[in-house]
């Protein structure tokens, strides 16, 4: 990373360590801590350009933020926003850059509905799975191969809360029955793969700090007299896991194109999804209680895995451009 790199990353890590309660925050009712995410604008974590507004950042710095929130598992709105922020400048609709993207560098939360399996659909239907989809003050529709812009408020839309097991992600069900739309511009092609490239910088966050929670904890937990990181077999595992996170970390910092995106998808998935189950695996009893943190990522691994698609559905997609 770059200085300024380095300065971001720390700078958010600082604000969430001194910050971000992750029980706290799922307790309230939008589900997140709106003063936190009102420091992490500020501190320019958006993909928004200097003239809408913006810090300027790039997707790559928006990635770091997303490790770090990764890393805490922090309930946050940066993943669907900044997919929306991508999908308004694909279009090259520079009126509605104007007015909608200083907006969303405040804080303002937005949101893309799209079908993930990338099939055509019109503004009318259900939409499931959609981040912070009954949050956004800015909702964004993907129909027709065109992105719209739909008032959230109107008659004809129906947003619901989606309970799910990881409670650290607000999905929604949104339905659109006679809603009216804004026509944009062209919806970009590339949205799917912008999604699987955050999600995964996301996972090798939280692998990453799962798999440090869990190595720290066999320092202490003392089994026939020794500490068990001190056994051989399990020095090997904790060496194993580490080759899988810094793999992961290279495949999500690879993605240039869909096949390098869904590669990354399904290894960050599946990497942090192993590191989730060894670590309570090896915290023991301990580890399905409430007060510890090691359920809280193992239920995110599992959520952030069928994300977008599951890593079966991007293994048919790597294997259709094999064979094309």
């Amino acid at each position: 990373m770059t200085p300024e790199q380095l300065a971001l990353r720390d700078a958010v890590r600082s604000l969430l360590e001194k910050h971000s309660d992750v029980r706290a925050a799922i307790e309230t009712p939008d589900g997140y801590d709106k003063d936190l995410w009102a420091r992490l604008c500020d501190i320019g974590v958006l993909p928004v350009p200097e003239e809408y507004g913006g810090s300027g950042a790039s997707l790559a710095e928006t990635h770091i933020a997303l490790e770090e929130l990764g890393r805490t598992l922090t309930p946050a709105p940066l993943l669907s926003s900044t997919l929306a922020t991508q999908a308004l400048l694909a279009t090259g609709n520079a009126e509605a850059c104007q007015r909608l993207l200083p907006r969303i560098a405040a804080g303002a939360v937005a949101t893309v509905v799209w079908p993930w399996d990338s099939a055509e659909r019109t503004l009318d239907g259900t939409f499931r799975y959609v981040l912070d989809g009954d949050l956004a003050e800015i909702l964004l529709v993907v129909a027709d191969s065109s992105l719209y812009e739909v008032d959230p408020h109107q008659p004809g839309v129906t947003r619901e809360h989606t309970p799910t097991m990881d409670l650290t992600r607000r999905l929604a069900t949104i339905r659109l029955d006679g809603a009216s739309g804004i026509r944009l511009g062209s919806s970009s092609s590339q949205l799917r793969d912008i999604a699987c490239a955050a999600l995964a910088a996301e996972q090798v966050g939280a692998a990453a700090r799962a798999l440090e929670l869990t190595v720290e904890y066999t320092k202490t937990r003392v089994q026939f007299g020794r500490p068990i990181g001190s056994f051989q077999a399990l020095k090997h595992r904790m060496a194993d896991l580490h080759v899988l996170v810094e793999t992961a970390r290279s495949a999500a910092q690879a993605v240039t194109d869909e096949v390098s995106a869904a590669v990354a998808k399904v290894y960050c998935s599946e990497a942090f999804f192993k590191v989730a189950a060894e670590m309570v695996q090896l915290h023991g009893g301990i580890a399905i209680t409430w007060e510890h943190d090691a359920h809280l990522y193992l239920k995110r691994a599992h959520g952030s895995a069928q994300l977008f698609g599951s890593p079966q559905e991007h293994i048919t997609r790597l294997s259709r451009s094999v064979h094309s």
